[in-house]
């Protein structure tokens, strides 16, 4: 099969399935639809989408579900209804699969990342955006901000994660050496120290943003387990990420708004705070995976936002697809 033919195909085929999502479409109703038995379509749509139809209509449909929760009012049981599951727990089951977090949780985190990894790069897009648009241009009009909002808590996600493997005395082993590049004073004289001034970062600037009060000697010991953090991580995006879509919304960058949380109180600007926030973590996540590699632990890539976009937020609908 030549190279152009077999992207035709999968493009063909991929549509079949695409456009079934609002159908009960079993295998063979799409089979017929390509004018092929039902284990000739399984057998070619699988060698050229390098994914099974029946995988790839579960993967679109929970793609759209996860879209019409961030950004619809859609309840969650119409939602999981409209994904074609019987029930909501069903739904919230392989929602959790998928996502790594509950269908209600990820409703007020109002992540704009609706893709699940697949290496076709074929997903569910938003009903405002079009095929013909996104090979065009090269992406979707998403900016910056819509791209990478999620960049540091999806890493910061994985290093919890490899932390909850280690024992309590590998997260307070005393680092062999510290290096300290901040022009402030934070202890980062440990595993477990490292990953809390990621969090407590996030939590100190949503206080601050928000005007609530923050307690800043930080929370007690027993919030500062890997499991912990995730939960408090969870909790301080959710609220991060309302606050700053908003800016986003109303292009508010450059206005300023007062932190009351420092002694003095100083001003900041809304763009500066996010991109404080994603520089200094990231000097911190990095120092944090290279101690994980120290410990033993097998870690996956280098922290770089290349990863995320790869993994978690694909834009280009279209890419060549290997071909027999």
């Amino acid at each position: 099969m030549k190279k152009a033919d077999g992207q035709d195909t999968a493009e063909r085929l991929s549509e079949i399935v695409a456009s079934s999502l609002d159908t009960q479409a079993k295998t063979q109703d799409l089979a017929r639809q390509a004018y092929q038995s039902r284990t000739q379509f399984h057998r070619l749509f699988r060698t050229v989408v390098e994914e099974t139809p029946a995988a790839m209509r579960r993967r679109l449909l929970l793609e759209r579900a996860a879209y019409q929760l961030g950004h619809t009012e859609m309840s969650v049981t119409d939602v999981a209804l409209d994904a074609n599951y019987g029930s909501l727990e069903a739904f919230t089951r392989a929602f959790r699969k998928a996502f790594r977090i509950s269908p209600s949780l990820y409703r007020r985190m109002r992540d704009p990342h609706f893709h699940l990894p697949a290496s076709n790069k074929i997903h569910f897009f938003a009903p405002a955006s079009s095929a013909t648009s996104s090979s065009s241009k090269g992406g979707s009009d998403m900016d910056l901000f819509d791209r990478f909002a999620g960049n540091d808590s999806w890493h910061t996600r994985r290093l919890l994660e490899y932390a909850g493997t280690l024992k309590e005395e590998q997260l307070d082993r005393p680092l062999p050496t510290v290096v300290e590049l901040l022009p402030w004073r934070e202890s980062n004289k440990t595993l477990r120290q490292l990953l809390e001034n990621i969090i407590f970062t996030k939590e100190v600037w949503t206080a601050a943003l928000s005007g609530a009060d923050m307690d800043m000697s930080g929370p007690p010991k027993s919030q500062r387990t890997p499991q912990e953090m995730l939960q408090r991580l969870d909790k301080t995006d959710a609220e991060l990420h309302r606050i700053f879509s908003d800016v986003r919304k109303r292009s508010a960058w450059d206005d300023t708004f007062v932190d009351a949380l420092c002694e003095p109180a100083e001003t900041f600007t809304f763009g500066g705070v996010f991109a404080h926030i994603v520089t200094f973590n990231a000097h911190r996540r990095l120092m944090a995976l290279d101690v994980l590699r120290q410990l033993g632990v097998q870690t996956e890539g280098f922290g770089d936002p290349m990863e995320y976009e790869e993994t978690v937020a694909p834009w280009n609908r279209r890419v060549p697809l290997k071909t027999p």
